[in-house]
């Protein structure tokens, strides 16, 4: 169980879009959550790396791993 507290022009927003489509809210939060947590993980794992300083991969690295891997 999840309990948020939204500034008043999301919750209003999030009200309306529920009203109009006939789903409820709880559906829409779950729905951000679902879609954007992988991003949020990645940006804060990310800022930690940064501030602790903590080895770092390259795009090109990446690149370069993950087409050697779609070769095999």
């Amino acid at each position: 169980m999840l309990a948020l507290r939204l500034p008043i022009e999301i919750e209003k927003r999030l009200d309306t879009l529920a009203r109009r489509t006939g789903r409820t809210k709880s559906f829409y939060a779950r729905e951000a959550i679902l879609r954007h947590i992988e991003d949020i993980e990645d940006t804060y794992l990310a800022e930690r790396r940064v501030a602790k300083n903590e080895e770092r991969t390259s795009l090109e690295d990446l690149e370069r791993e993950f087409s050697s891997d779609a070769d095999k």
